[in-house]
C-alpha cells in the first residue's frame, strides 16, 4: 500500500474536486462551521439553499449570537435534527462571550462549544484556518474503512479509535484544507455508499476492500432494531379568528424548542387539556376539513399522528404565556415549526389559499 493516500487524492482533487461550493467563496472558519453543521445527516444539494438564506441573515457569529432562537429555528425549518440549530445559536453566544466574537482556531476550544464534536472541530481548523486537524465524518469513515478493509460497525468504540488513528496518519501537513475537502468529496461522489465508482477512484490500486471484493460490504451498517410505534393526538385548536394554537416544545426531545400544535397522549380528556392550556375547549369538531392521520418516522421510533380539531371558546387568552401563540399563515413568519406541525397547518389552511 502507498505510504499515504494524500498524494493521489490531491492529484484527483485538482482535476475533479468540488471547488465551487458556496461556503468556499470566501472560505472562513464561520462559513465552514455553518456548512459542516448543516451537512450533518443532510446532502449538499439540500444544504446549499439553506446555507445561502442563513448566511444572508446571519453573515457573522455576532449577528447570529444577537438573534432570537426562534428566528434561527425558522431558517432551519425543513433541515431536520433541530438540536443542530439550537446548538449553533448557543455556540455563537458562547463565542461572543468567551472568545470576543472570534472563532477559536484549535480543536480543543471548538469542542468546548455546544454541538461541535471532534470531526466538526477538525474541519473548522483544517479548512477555516488551514492547520493540521484530522476529520472523521461519514464520508471519511467509508473511504478509510474500505481502503484499509476494516470490518465491523464504525460506531463501535474500538473501531472508531482505529479509524481516528488512520485519519491522523493519512492527513498531510501541507494543503490541509484541500486534502480535507478532497477526502470528503471522494466519499460523496466516488466512494459512495451504494454503487461506488471504483473505476474512477484514485485509490483503487491499493484499496484492500476492492482487492478482496468487499467494497459493497464495508463499512458495516449499524445493527437495525425494529422501531416502536406510538399513537399521539395533535390538537388543532382554533379561535374565533380562525387562528390555530401552537405550543413551544421543550428544548430537549423531539423538535426541541420548535412550535407545534399541542401533542398529547390519545387518552387525555379534552377538559384536562383545556385546564393545561388555560382555556375552555368546545369538543365539537370544527367545520374545517380535518387533516388525515399519517405516520412520521424518526431514527428511533414511528409516530402515528392523529389530528383532532376543536374550537376555543370566545375569550380564551394566552397573553401571559410565552410558550403559546395563535398562528395564522402570513402572520407568524419568523418561528420555527416542527415538521409535523408544518404539514398539519398546511393541510388545515389549504382551503383558505
Amino acid at each position: 500500500m502507498a505510504e499515504t493516500i494524500s498524494t493521489p487524492l490531491l492529484d484527483w482533487f485538482d482535476l475533479h474536486g468540488r471547488k465551487d461550493l458556496p461556503w468556499q467563496h470566501p472560505r472562513s472558519a464561520y462559513a465552514v462551521w455553518i456548512s459542516e453543521v448543516m451537512l450533518q445527516q443532510t446532502q449538499v444539494r439540500t444544504v446549499i439553499p439553506y446555507f445561502g438564506r442563513f448566511m444572508r441573515r446571519f453573515p457573522d457569529v455576532k449577528t447570529l449570537a444577537a438573534a432570537h432562537v426562534d428566528e434561527v429555528l425558522h431558517l432551519w425549518s425543513g433541515l431536520g435534527y433541530y438540536s443542530r440549530g439550537r446548538n449553533l445559536h448557543a455556540a455563537a453566544r458562547a463565542v461572543v462571550e468567551r472568545f470576543n466574537g472570534a472563532m477559536p482556531d484549535n480543536v480543543e476550544s471548538l469542542e468546548s462549544l455546544p454541538g461541535i464534536g471532534r470531526s466538526t472541530a477538525g474541519a473548522i481548523v483544517a479548512m477555516g484556518f488551514e492547520r493540521y486537524a484530522p476529520i472523521l465524518d461519514g464520508n471519511v469513515k467509508r473511504v478509510l474503512a474500505r481502503y484499509h478493509c476494516i470490518e465491523g460497525f464504525p460506531g463501535n468504540p474500538p473501531l472508531a479509535r482505529r479509524l481516528w488513528s488512520l485519519a491522523e496518519k493519512e492527513t498531510p501537513l501541507t494543503r490541509i484544507a484541500d486534502y480535507t475537502q478532497a477526502i470528503m468529496d471522494l466519499g460523496a461522489t466516488v466512494c459512495t455508499r451504494r454503487k461506488p465508482r471504483c473505476e474512477q477512484c484514485p485509490l483503487q490500486s491499493d484499496c484492500l476492500a476492492l482487492r478482496l471484493n468487499k467494497v459493497n460490504e464495508l463499512p458495516e451498517p449499524k445493527p437495525r432494531k425494529k422501531l416502536p410505534l406510538t399513537d399521539r393526538h395533535f390538537w388543532l385548536i382554533l379561535n374565533t379568528d380562525g387562528a390555530c394554537l401552537l405550543e413551544r416544545r421543550p428544548t430537549t426531545g423531539l423538535w426541541g424548542g420548535l412550535w407545534s400544535p399541542p401533542e398529547r397522549a390519545t387518552d387525555l380528556p379534552i377538559d384536562t387539556l383545556g385546564r393545561e392550556l388555560g382555556m375552555q375547549l368546545n369538543p365539537e369538531l370544527d367545520k374545517k376539513p380535518l387533516p388525515a392521520p399519517f405516520t412520521h418516522t424518526f431514527t428511533h421510533l414511528q409516530m402515528r399522528v392523529l389530528p383532532v380539531c376543536v374550537r376555543a371558546q370566545t375569550g380564551s387568552g394566552i397573553a401571559d404565556r410565552d410558550d403559546l401563540l395563535w398562528y395564522r399563515p402570513g402572520f407568524n413568519q419568523n418561528i420555527g415549526l416542527s415538521a409535523v406541525g408544518t404539514r398539519l397547518l398546511n393541510e388545515l389552511y389549504r382551503s383558505d389559499a
